[in-house]
């Protein structure tokens, strides 16, 4: 299992470098495939669909390709896109009625929000000035704290940090995840800055930044979990071997990435 869960966790990374580094309409054409393939596993676990594809489902897709085709012209057009893919949603919902209960709809909008419109923030901080380096942020303060977390709960762990939820998870890892991620953080912007020449992508705000992006990569990580623990299910899909599917591997990065990007536009 630890064998398949490396070589997976290789080739993720190489995707990620082979989309991140060129940007643009590779990583926007990736991020939107992540997102329909993650709200599918969603849409499965919360029972938006129940076997075949159904109205809500393709509704929520359709949703979800409307935000991202927002994102290419920016300004108010993004809410614009939220507020027809909720209009669209409550159509089917009324004019199909009763054939979806309110809570299905509810589910289906959040599919939307949770991984369409969270996973979007890698492609909005790709944009930004730096954006190139900034996204490894996000996998620094979600991938890289998970992992400096693991090692550190491994040799010192006591104290559950959320003993019913994940016993697994200790105290001291989480503490571990924060500053392995800091120290991570630190580093990254050493070894990128020659460069690298913005002058405010310094090893201190790099550290800052993961630092916090550590701290949420947390709750995304138990807020997965926990609905996991709701649904009754180990794994939302088996697309990454030894991972399982996109949000078993994207939970964390789906809730820092957005903070990531506000975070860079506040202190960079």
């Amino acid at each position: 299992m630890f064998k398949t869960r490396l070589i997976s966790g290789i080739i993720l990374v190489i995707i990620a470098l082979a989309t991140i580094i060129p940007g643009g309409p590779v990583l926007y054409v990736t991020l939107l495939a992540i997102s329909l393939i993650g709200m599918q596993e969603l849409y499965r676990a919360m029972k938006v669909r129940e076997k075949n594809f159904n109205f809500l489902e393709l509704a929520g897709y359709a949703g979800a390709v409307c935000y991202y085709l927002s994102l290419l012209k920016g300004g108010e057009l993004p809410q614009m896109a939220l507020m027809f893919a909720l209009v669209l949603l409550m159509a089917v919902y009324v004019f199909t009625y009763p054939t979806y209960h309110a809570d299905q709809i509810m589910s289906a909008m959040f599919g939307i929000l949770y991984v369409a419109v969270m996973l979007s923030y890698i492609y909005k901080t790709r944009c930004l000035e730096g954006g190139g380096w900034l996204v490894g942020l996000i996998f620094l303060s979600s991938w890289g704290s998970d992992t400096c977390a693991y090692c550190v709960g491994m040799l010192i762990g006591k104290h559950k940090m959320a003993p019913v939820l994940s016993p697994k998870k200790s105290v001291e890892g989480g503490v571990g995840g924060v500053i392995g991620a800091a120290l991570l953080g630190a580093i990254y912007a050493l070894v990128i800055s020659n460069w690298n020449g913005t002058s405010t992508h310094t090893p201190l705000m790099y550290a800052l930044i993961c630092a916090v992006g550590a701290l949420i990569s947390m709750v995304g990580d138990l807020a997965a979990s926990a609905i996991k623990r709701n649904k009754e299910i180990k794994d939302y899909g088996t697309l990454i071997p030894g991972h399982g599917g996109i949000l078993d591997r994207f939970d964390s990065v789906i809730f820092t990435a957005p903070f990531i990007y506000f975070l860079s536009m506040i202190l960079l």
